[in-house]
C-alpha cells in the first residue's frame, strides 16, 4: 500500500482501471489498510466534549494548548471483522471511533493551506483503550499509553476512502454502535484542531511519508464519560461498529 500511495495520482488511476476476480466478502480476511506505517500518530484531546469526559474521570492532566499525540504501534493493528481478545484483568475496555488521514505525498514543513495536497484519503481507527491503565499513566506522567497499544487494540479500516469521494472531511458524522445500539454520533466539525493545523504542527521538523497516518482524536460519548459506564464497557460477545456515516463501517468482535 505504501508503494501504491507513493506512486501518486497516476498509480491510483491505474488501480481504478484494473480488473480482476470478484470475491465474496466472507471469503476475504481483512488486514489493516496500512499495516506497516513508519509513523502513526494519534492526536489526543481534540474534541471538547471528550476533554470534559477525561477531566471528570481524572484522565486528563492538563488542558492542551497545541496539538498533542502519542504513537500507535503497528503491532496492535488489526483489520475489519477482527476478533479482539479482551485480556484477563481488563474490565474497563472502552471504544473510541476516530477519523484517520492517510498521507499520500511527502510532507515536511507543510503549510495549512496545502495540507490536503498531502492526503491520499481517510480510514477509521477504533482506538480501544484500557481505562485503568490510562488512568495510571496519566497519574505517573507517562505519555506512552500502554493501555492503547495492547495487541488487537487498533482495529483499522476497512479501506482507504480517497478524498475525491468525500465532499468535506469536516462535515462527516462519526457513529459508534455496540450490538446495534447507538452509543455515539458526532460531527468532525467539532474537532478543536483540524488536519491542516495538525500537519503543519507535526511536520515542522519531522518528514511524513506516503502511508503515514494521523488519527484525529476521539469524540465525546465514550463509555467512561457516562453515568452507567460500568454497563457500557466492552465485554466478550460485543460487536462494535465504527462508521463514517454513509461511507464506510469498521466492525470488531470482542472475544
Amino acid at each position: 500500500m505504501k508503494e501504491l500511495l507513493a506512486g501518486g495520482p497516476a498509480a491510483l488511476e491505474r488501480t481504478r482501471k484494473a480488473t480482476g476476480p470478484v470475491l465474496e466478502e466472507r471469503a476475504v480476511r481483512y488486514l489493516p489498510p496500512v499495516p506497516d506505517a513508519d509513523k502513526f500518530l494519534c492526536v489526543g484531546k481534540n474534541y471538547r466534549q471528550h476533554l470534559e469526559e477525561l477531566r471528570a474521570n481524572e484522565l486528563l492532566a492538563e488542558m492542551p494548548q497545541e496539538p498533542t499525540a502519542f504513537v500507535k504501534l503497528n503491532s496492535c493493528l488489526v483489520g475489519h471483522e477482527a476478533r479482539v481478545a479482551r485480556p484477563q484483568g481488563i474490565v474497563r475496555l472502552d471504544y473510541e471511533p476516530e477519523l484517520v488521514f492517510v498521507i499520500g505525498k511527502r510532507a515536511l514543513g507543510a503549510k495549512r493551506a496545502q495540507a490536503f495536497d498531502h492526503v491520499a484519503g481517510v480510514t477509521i481507527l477504533n482506538d480501544l483503550t484500557d481505562r485503568d491503565a490510562q488512568k495510571r499513566e496519566v497519574a505517573s506522567g507517562s505519555r506512552f499509553w500502554t493501555g492503547k497499544n495492547i495487541p488487537g487494540f487498533g482495529p483499522l479500516g476497512p479501506e482507504i476512502v480517497t478524498l475525491d469521494e468525500i465532499r468535506d472531511p469536516y462535515d462527516l458524522w462519526m457513529v459508534c454502535t455496540v450490538n446495534g445500539e447507538e452509543r455515539m454520533r458526532v460531527n468532525t466539525r467539532d474537532q478543536i484542531w483540524k488536519f491542516p493545523d495538525i500537519l503543519e504542527h507535526f511536520s515542522r521538523h519531522i518528514p511524513f511519508e506516503p502511508g503515514d497516518m494521523f488519527s484525529t482524536g476521539a469524540p465525546g460519548g465514550v463509555a467512561v464519560g457516562k453515568p452507567n459506564a460500568a454497563e457500557l464497557f466492552l465485554k466478550p460477545g460485543d460487536i462494535v461498529e465504527c462508521s463514517i456515516e454513509g461511507i464506510t463501517t469498521l466492525r470488531t468482535h470482542i472475544v
